[in-house]
């Protein structure tokens, strides 16, 4: 798990990627976890209700939505950008809060009865990795890494 800016987890090249943005609402999270699941199972090959594909979906809506309650500023949109790695799925969510960086995915700052504040640990323990990196002055992008199965033998990725 990478919780830090680090620039030695740079991903492999992806085999395919996608990146596009949304309006920092909650329609626009909403939209950015469909087209993530959509995306993905084009891609694989792997139906839209198997575990991986709601794994995905999991992984981008807390990956958004916190893009749009804590990184957004009035008129910037977020970025939600896919890149198909080898055995994994990045999902990347840039927004426009750099000065507002997440902390380590624990509960010991958070009350038992909080009704949220938890999305990170969510992230952590859904994906094999996860992380956030500043590219520049302006623009922060949290991301996780989701397992993908390896494709049939002699059967290539879309």
């Amino acid at each position: 798990m990478v919780t830090q800016q680090d620039l030695s987890n740079e991903p492999p090249t992806p085999t395919s990627q996608l990146s596009l943005g949304f309006s920092s609402t909650r329609r626009g999270a909403r939209l950015a976890r469909q087209l993530a699941v959509q995306q993905v199972t084009e891609w694989t090959g792997l139906p839209h209700d198997c575990d991986r594909a709601h794994t995905v979906a999991l992984v981008t809506a807390e990956l958004a939505s916190n893009a749009v309650r804590h990184g957004s500023l009035p008129g910037r949109d977020f970025r939600l950008a896919l890149l198909l790695l080898p055995n994994a799925l990045r999902v990347e969510v840039t927004d426009t809060r750099p000065e507002r960086r997440p902390g380590p995915a624990s509960t010991a700052s958070q009350s038992l009865d909080a009704p949220s504040g938890r999305g990170l640990l969510l992230v952590e323990a859904y994906t094999e990795r996860w992380g956030w990196e500043c590219r520049d002055a302006y623009t922060k992008t949290v991301w996780g890494e989701v397992a993908l199965p390896s494709p049939p033998e002699g059967r290539r990725r879309r």
